[in-house]
């Protein structure tokens, strides 16, 4: 990388740091979700700053379900009714049914083990690896839980959810 490359990915990786610890602070619902909202804008520019290969495959992450599901669970429960959304394909059910299929702490989860996988290997396999990575994986798959989160959380707040 070069030094410009370097600095850049550095505020990725800061940025990827503050994520991951707010995914793992028990803090209060409202501070937390104007948190996230300042992050993940950052993260997205982290990622579109980098110009790796996207077809780097990718190395296996180590991660137990049992952790995901419980890391699922407790934001769920932390979100409550601020969890689900609508996603464009998602069809009206019948009355007192909720078929919203888009879960904030889905998006959430799957972004944390993303990041926290890079995070892990940083030391080891050094910031090019990380780099294709975290790459990799967005365009494969977590930048699309991002760019839900970042939607959901635009609406929460144009919505004065978020109060």
């Amino acid at each position: 990388m070069t030094k410009p490359e370097q600095a850049r990915f550095q505020e990725l990786v800061d940025a990827a740091r503050q994520y991951c610890r707010l995914i793992e602070a028990r803090s209060d619902r409202t501070g937390w979700l104007h948190a996230l909202m300042r992050v993940l804008p950052r993260l997205h520019a982290g990622i579109a700053d980098l110009h790796g290969e996207q077809g780097y495959p990718l190395p296996a992450g180590g991660t137990d379900l049992d952790d995901r599901f419980v890391l699922f669970s407790r934001l769920s429960r932390r979100l409550g009714e601020l969890d689900r959304y609508w996603l464009e394909y998602d069809q009206p059910g019948g009355a007192g049914r909720d078929d919203r299929s888009g879960s904030l702490a889905d998006d959430l989860t799957d972004i944390y083990f993303e990041l926290r996988h890079g995070l892990d290997l940083l030391e080891a396999a050094g910031d090019e690896e990380v780099a294709r990575l975290w790459e990799c994986g967005f365009h494969r798959h977590w930048g699309q839980h991002l760019v839900d989160a970042e939607r959901h959380l635009y609406h929460l707040r144009a919505s004065n959810r978020l109060s």
